[in-house]
């Protein structure tokens, strides 16, 4: 499981892929909180995150998609997977090489923001902020990032082409960020079980976590997903 995850990342970064990722997460998310009007936290008055914490989900619904894409789907394409088999790996330890892998990516696109908490900090009028609810923030965010990552190696499993991977993990990953949150709020579920449909959603539990308490019923969910998406890719594997 190391090996593939090792080589993963070396194939990542090796190239200016995980580069451009990187600087492309800090230079959309910078933009809309410094420069842009009527997003940044200069016209909003509040030394605060919560612009950043709020559009950041939006942007890792593409960002990550992109970068799990090629994760099997290039695999199948190239025809390695069959050499990947010979060697003593269980599919498990093949899916979860690449899946950690993928992760270690993830924490270095998210990590370079925490200056932004610098900023904040500095430019706020009487020197604090409130750091309980941006830790929370940033844990939700990781276990978003988390869930999408799992998504799109599931849907990498379906298919040989890079490109058609990237849109089924997208739709699925806004599906169920947004869908659920939606779907709530048709006439027909107000009052009755829109709060029990938007519950299913990610964007609910995600919410619930940047409020600064983490609740075990939040990880419960957000693992119990990573898990149902990692399983429908061995069992893809194992068809093969």
């Amino acid at each position: 499981m190391y090996s593939i995850c090792k080589k993963e990342l070396h194939q990542f970064f090796s190239n200016l892929t995980g580069y451009i990722a990187i600087t492309l997460f800090l230079l959309v998310n910078g933009l809309f909180l410094f420069v842009l009007k009527d997003s940044n936290i200069f016209d909003f008055g509040y030394a605060t995150l919560d612009k950043f914490f709020e559009l950041a989900p939006w942007i890792l619904l593409f960002l990550v998609p992109a970068i799990t894409m090629r994760t099997l789907a290039e695999e199948f394409k190239t025809g390695t997977f069959e050499i990947l088999q010979t060697r003593p790996l269980t599919k498990w330890q093949i899916v979860l090489g690449k899946y950690f892998s993928i992760l270690i990516v993830l924490i270095f696109v998210i990590v370079p923001t925490f200056i932004y908490i610098l900023t904040i900090k500095n430019l706020s009028a009487i020197g604090g902020i409130d750091s309980g609810g941006i830790a929370g923030s940033y844990i939700g965010l990781f276990f978003l990032a988390a869930v999408f990552a799992s998504i799109g190696v599931g849907c990498s499993s379906f298919t040989n082409n890079a490109v058609v991977s990237f849109l089924l993990s997208s739709f699925s990953c806004l599906v169920l960020y947004f869908g659920f949150n939606a779907l709530s709020k048709l006439p027909v579920f107000i009052g009755n079980a829109d709060y029990y449909i938007e519950m299913l959603g990610i964007d609910f539990h995600y919410r619930s976590i940047s409020r600064g308490v983490l609740d075990s019923r939040d990880v419960i969910y957000f693992l119990s997903i990573i898990f149902l998406f990692l399983l429908i890719t061995v069992k893809n594997l194992r068809k093969r």
